[in-house]
C-alpha cells in the first residue's frame, strides 16, 4: 500500500513545493477514499522514514529534492536476515553489506563483508546460531582478527553489537542500517571500515551529492557514539568543495 502511494506523491506537490498536513490527507482520500487518518498517517510514516517525503516543520510536508539510499539487497542478506527473524523474531537486529559504500568510493575494496548488528543481550546467542550453518563467522572482532583471519578470507559473515537507537530504516521487509548511521560508524571502526579510512572527505562529499542525508539524524547519533565534533568537521569539509 506504501508502494502503491509513492507512485502518486509526487503529483500532490506540482502545485505546491510544500504542503500543509490536511490538504496532503485531503489530496490522498481523493484517490484512496476507504483510507481511513491512522491509515495514511502510517503509510506518509513509512514514506517519511524511506526518505521520500520530510517534514520540515510541524505540519508541513515536501519531497525530498534527492534520491534516497536504497541499496541492492541481496538474495544472500534476504536469506540470513530471514533465518534470524524465523528464529529471534523479538529481537532488534539489522544487516548489511560493506560493498554499499563502493558507489562512494575512488577505488574500489577488493573485499566485502556481511555485517549483522544485534542488540548486545541477544548477540552472542545469534552468533552461535549462525556458526551452525554458515562458515567464517565472526564475533566483535577486533584488528588483530581482521589482519590475521577476515582479510585472508573470501566470504565473511560478521555478527557484532548494535549501538542502542541506531537509525535503521526498512526496505523490502528486510531492516538496515540507515546512511547516517554507516557514516558516522566509518569513523570509529576503523578496522571494520579500513578500506574507506582514506576516503572519508571523498565518500561524505559523494554522499551529499547523490544522496538525501539527515544531518540532524546523523548528529544526533554521533552525539551517541561521542563524535559529534568529527562528524561536524568532515560535514563542513564536504559542503565547503
Amino acid at each position: 500500500m506504501a508502494e502503491t502511494l509513492e507512485k502518486h506523491i509526487r503529483r500532490y506537490f506540482k502545485r505546491s513545493e510544500k504542503l500543509p498536513k490536511q490538504e496532503l490527507v485531503g489530496s490522498i482520500k481523493k484517490d484512496f477514499p476507504k483510507w481511513s487518518d491512522n491509515t495514511i498517517n502510517m503509510y506518509l510514516s513509512k514514506l517519511k522514514k524511506e526518505g521520500v517525503i520530510n517534514s520540515p516543520s510541524r505540519g508541513i510536508y515536501e519531497l525530498d529534492s534527492l534520491t534516497p539510499f536504497q541499496p541492492n539487497i541481496s538474495i544472500t542478506l534476504k536469506r540470513i536476515f530471514n533465518k534470524i527473524k524465523r528464529e529471534f523474531p523479538y529481537i532488534n537486529f539489522c544487516i548489511w553489506d560493506s560493498a554499499w559504500l563502493n558507489d562512494f568510493m575512488r577505488h574500489q575494496p577488493f573485499k566485502h563483508y556481511v555485517i549483522v548488528e544485534v542488540e548486545k543481550d541477544a548477540s552472542e546467542s545469534v552468533f552461535t546460531f549462525l556458526t551452525e550453518s554458515n562458515k567464517n563467522v565472526f564475533f566483535n572482532p577486533d584488528e588483530e582478527i581482521f589482519d590475521r583471519y577476515i582479510h585472508n578470507q573470501d566470504e565473511v559473515l560478521i555478527v557484532k553489537n548494535m549501538v542502542s537507537e541506531s537509525p535503521l530504516i526498512e526496505k523490502e521487509k528486510i531492516v538496515i542500517p540507515a546512511l547516517e548511521k554507516l557514516l558516522v560508524d566509518m569513523l570509529i571502526e576503523t578496522a571494520l571500515f579500513s578500506a574507506q579510512q582514506n576516503e572519508k572527505e571523498f565518500i561524505m562529499r559523494s554522499v551529499f551529492q547523490k544522496y538525501t542525508l539527515n544531518e540532524l539524524k546523523m548528529r544526533r547519533y554521533a552525539v551517541r557514539r561521542n563524535r559529534e565534533d568529527e562528524i561536524e568537521k568532515l560535514i563542513n569539509i564536504s559542503l565547503a568543495k
